[in-house]
Formats: C-alpha cells, structure tokens, sequence
C-alpha cells in the first residue's frame, strides 16, 4: 500500500500539492510502522493496541485518497485501486488482532 501511495501522490499536481501529498505518505508509512514497532514489543497486548493505531492510519489513508478524488489529485480507477488494497490491509490487520484477542484472552484463563 505504501508503494502505491508513493506512486500516485509523485504523479503531477498531486505531487506538488504537498500537504497532501505528506499527509497520506505519513499515514502510509504509519500503518507498517506501527505493526513493526508493536511486533517488536514486549508483549500480545501491546502488539495487539499498534496494530488498532495500524488500522486507523489504513482509515487515514482512505480517507485521504477521498481528498485527492476530490481535488483532483487522482483518477477514479487510482482511486478505487488505492481503497480496495486500503480496506483489504485494514482487513488483514484487523484478522491478526483479532487473533492475538483470542489468544490473550485463551492465556488469561490459564494463568489468572
């Protein structure tokens, strides 16, 4: 996601319309930033709370790539690109904390 980011906020006016263009690279970066630094981490639950920022950055970027729709920035098919694989990383990290939720909650009730 964050190479597709990259690509389309380089092409033409999106590229010199910088607060933008920063902005949805920042919440790109962010979302494999914090599943990095959450993984990294001493614990599950920790993990588990990088990757609910992780999946609000995904929501920044979508939210973003409306803006640039709108603005023009980019095309209705770049748009729609960027959404589908936004929303299909939003959904992988919501199956992993979902996963590290069960799990918490399966070693809780073994070691109270």
């Amino acid at each position: 996601m964050t190479r597709l980011v990259y690509t389309l906020s380089a092409k033409g006016s999106f590229g010199s319309d910088f607060a933008l263009r920063d902005q949805i690279r920042r919440a790109s970066i962010s979302v494999m930033s914090n599943i990095a630094e959450g993984f990294d981490r001493a614990g599950r639950k920790e993990f588990r709370q990088a990757l609910v920022v992780a999946k609000g950055s995904c929501a920044e970027v979508r939210a973003q790539a409306y803006i640039a729709l709108d603005v023009g920035r980019l095309s209705t098919s770049e748009f729609d690109s960027l959404q589908a694989l936004a929303i299909e990383t939003g959904k992988i990290i919501n199956g992993l904390r979902n996963s590290l939720s069960r799990a918490i909650e399966e070693t809780s009730r073994i070691d109270p």
